[in-house]
């Protein structure tokens, strides 16, 4: 087994969003001509769509499920997974893929729901692995009901926040790879940071509304590319 070489193992948590998996060849909201792209968001990514037209959510939705079965985790991913060889490493993700665990992350808490996952209309407690590319109607739950796909709409609740504050409180380092920090409530976990957390912001893009410091690094490169170089800068202020 690898034995860290520093003292403790200090706690790093990781906010990722669709650009690391982005490189996999996973559609992001930003995409041009992207998945996304071609549905009005509205009409596919809340509970009033659900009512309207169950048809054509469940087969968005299945669309994104079989294009996973297709694409493998990057060097992003992995390079996560190497931090934990140094560091208590949480990942809390805003993807519903499942990269992060079959690159190997031993901790990681989806805020919006899985892809992988199913639960009942009538019952958000009844939650199932759902080993399928496709969910169609007539696929029921124990209490008789519709499965629908286990991601959280626009509009309702995210029920993993509050289980991810704590994360950000108690890190000692914290890691933002992917994410333009324009989706809340999620991108405001950053502010639950310690003062003086030292903060690492990967994305090929420029983020607004994070104030420059001497605690701020930013990397403005893909994931793979920029977090190769947070891995070398972190470890050597760790050395």
């Amino acid at each position: 087994m690898f034995v860290s070489k520093f003292k403790s193992m200090k706690k790093l948590v990781v906010l990722s969003g669709a650009g690391i998996s982005a490189e996999s060849g996973i559609s992001t909201f930003r995409d041009s001509g992207g998945l996304w792209n071609q549905y009005d968001i509205s009409e596919v990514a809340t509970f009033e769509a659900w009512t309207r037209n169950r048809a054509l959510v469940l087969e968005f939705y299945n669309r994104r499920r079989r294009q996973l079965y297709e694409v493998e985790p990057n060097d992003g991913h992995r390079i996560l997974v190497q931090l934990e060889n140094y560091f208590d490493v949480q990942v809390v993700t805003q993807n519903v893929d499942d990269l992060h665990e079959r690159a190997g992350s031993g901790k990681v808490l989806h805020l919006h729901g899985e892809l992988k996952k199913v639960r009942s209309t009538i019952d958000d407690s009844l939650v199932y692995d759902w080993p399928h590319p496709d969910l169609n109607e007539g696929d029921i739950c124990e209490q008789g009901s519709q499965l629908r796909p286990h991601i959280v709409w626009f509009g309702e609740a995210v029920p993993a926040l509050e289980e991810a504050i704590p994360f950000f409180e108690e890190a000692d380092i914290c890691l933002v790879v992917g994410t333009s920090l324009n989706v809340y409530p999620a991108a405001g976990l950053i502010h639950y940071c310690k003062p003086g957390t030292p903060l690492y912001v990967v994305d090929p893009q420029e983020i607004a509304g994070i104030r420059s410091s001497g605690k701020v690094r930013f990397v403005q490169e893909k994931a793979s590319t920029g977090l190769r170089v947070v891995l070398e800068e972190i470890l050597a202020s760790e050395s």
